[in-house]
């Protein structure tokens, strides 16, 4: 048979609510796939359906590349199944502690004292190997060679940056050997230089036998694909060779962020043009180490009210680190000259003192924000920047909160518990939660990660009106300068 994977008039369920109906898709041997998709359309739930986490209630899901290594293999494990033949890469890692009790937290990541809690990139390889019972061509001499983690291999898990973090998972995902990879949105978040890189080692997997599925922007389909699957509103399909596709065979998205008008953001701003600060940052000589390594040196940086600015460079640079100075997170301000709202760190000030004029967006508050509240609940805890909420808020800043989900298309999904949301609108939810307090300083890492382009547009004319009607200042990263907002008027580069 040539198919290794069919699904027929399937019915997949999660939870109560129905995700597909009368699903059909098959991939055949030497087939690669990309899925595209305005946000909210079932692309991932698609992965999540192939690699065996929703239940199917009806029709049925074949594995026919589990059925023929059956046939070829011994088997004697009773517990062994599909699962040990597929292997699904989602945006969240699942890094834990040493002793696998507990995951990482937000935070932890920037404190030297909490690195002794997690395996080095070594040990966590070396563990992913020993636990396989798939054998074939991807070792871990071979992992470490292709994906250049040598000079990662004794830095903990707690302290890679957000790109060295993709290239690890995608790498510890090919010590499995698995026969089906899937891959959600392996390529935000990395620089172009590493993107290209993906692409070299995408090819190489394709040539040890492995099939490719991966969730993709419209316009980043990587040269290994040979087929595209556009997934619709509605979670309807319709898929065509690589050659055949065109970006505009995907619709434009039903619910994108809504602009309102000036008089109505004016008033989401309550009127106020905040100047009361001399300087928003200062920073001079900073430096920060972990031990002998410098992960920041030298740094001079002044941002003043109503400046914009870009930060760039490439994955591994610093950018994150830098960020978590600013916004308090990060112990090693204190060992530096550091200013902040007109006030230096270390003179008295609190932790809460600085997050109460910023709003902030990171891939690092996406990974770790608990699921166990709903989106409105998020979207209030702004008001008092804890992760999650626990204090009473009030009428007026729910009716805030509420106006601001209307603009960024979430006021639907008030009530629906984070968890339950799809990546891109637990994203556009944290975001809002970064504006709903009218902050003097927004920042913005990487926010439009995993956004499709009605979505991306939306979003950089909200940060360009807002810009041009308030002083409200700005720090924005990405490694793509066709995502900045058009208010952008300084940079700061990282090399």
């Amino acid at each position: 048979m040539n198919e290794i994977l069919t699904i027929h008039n399937a019915c997949i369920k999660f939870r109560s609510r129905i995700l597909f109906e009368n699903l059909n898709f098959s991939i055949r041997r030497g087939e690669h796939w990309a899925i595209v998709g305005p946000g909210g359309a079932g692309k991932t739930a698609l992965l999540k359906t192939i690699a065996g986490d929703f239940f199917v209630a009806g029709g049925e899901v074949v594995h026919h590349y589990y059925q023929d290594y059956r046939l070829k293999h011994q088997i004697t494990d009773p517990l062994f199944s599909h699962r040990q033949l597929v292997e699904l890469v989602d945006v969240k890692h699942d890094f834990t502690n040493l002793s696998h009790t507990h995951d990482f937290f937000y935070q932890q990541r920037f404190n030297a004292s909490y690195a002794d809690e997690a395996q080095t990139v070594e040990e966590y390889l070396r563990e992913r190997a020993e636990k396989n019972v798939v054998k074939g061509p991807w070792t871990m001499e071979r992992v470490i060679a292709e994906f250049n983690l040598s000079p990662l291999l004794e830095k903990h898990l707690i302290k890679l940056s957000n790109g060295e973090t993709k290239r690890l998972r995608l790498a510890a995902s090919l010590l499995d050997n698995p026969r089906l990879l899937l891959l959600d949105n392996p390529l935000i978040g990395l620089d172009p230089e590493t993107r290209r890189k993906f692409d070299e080692v995408f090819k190489k997997i394709a040539q040890s036998g492995i099939s490719l599925l991966m969730v993709t922007a419209l316009r980043h389909i990587p040269e290994v694909v040979t087929h595209v699957l556009v997934m619709k509103n509605n979670y309807e399909m319709q898929w065509c060779t690589a050659d055949q596709y065109r970006p505009d065979m995907v619709p434009v998205n039903h619910n994108p962020i809504a602009l309102p008008d000036e008089k109505e953001l004016l008033a989401l701003l309550n009127g106020q043009q905040k100047t009361d600060f001399r300087v928003l940052v200062e920073m001079r000589n900073v430096t920060v180490r972990y031990g002998a390594v410098e992960v920041l040196q030298g740094i001079d940086w002044t941002i003043r009210p109503g400046e914009r600015w870009a930060l760039s460079g490439p994955n591994g640079s610093g950018k994150s680190t830098l960020l978590s100075l600013i916004y308090g997170d990060h112990p090693q301000a204190y060992a530096n000259d550091i200013v902040l709202f007109d006030r230096k760190r270390g003179s008295g000030e609190s932790i809460w003192d600085i997050k109460r004029e910023i709003g902030f967006m990171s891939p690092e508050l996406f990974q770790y924000f608990p699921g166990n509240f709903t989106c409105g609940q998020v979207v209030e805890s702004g008001f008092f920047d804890t992760i999650g909420l626990y204090r009473h808020v009030s009428r007026e800043q729910r009716q805030t909160a509420l106006k601001w989900m209307e603009v960024m298309g979430i006021a639907e999904d008030e009530d629906v518990l984070f968890s339950d949301l799809s990546s891109t609108y637990q994203r556009l939810c944290l975001l809002t939660r970064a504006l709903v307090k009218n902050p003097t300083l927004l920042i913005l890492d990487e926010p439009c990660q995993g956004f499709d382009e009605a979505q991306q547009q939306g979003f950089r004319k909200l940060v360009d009106t807002l810009a041009a009607i308030s002083n409200l200042s700005i720090i924005y990263v990405t490694h793509h300068r066709e995502e900045q907002p058009l208010c952008i008027d300084h940079e700061l580069l990282l090399k």
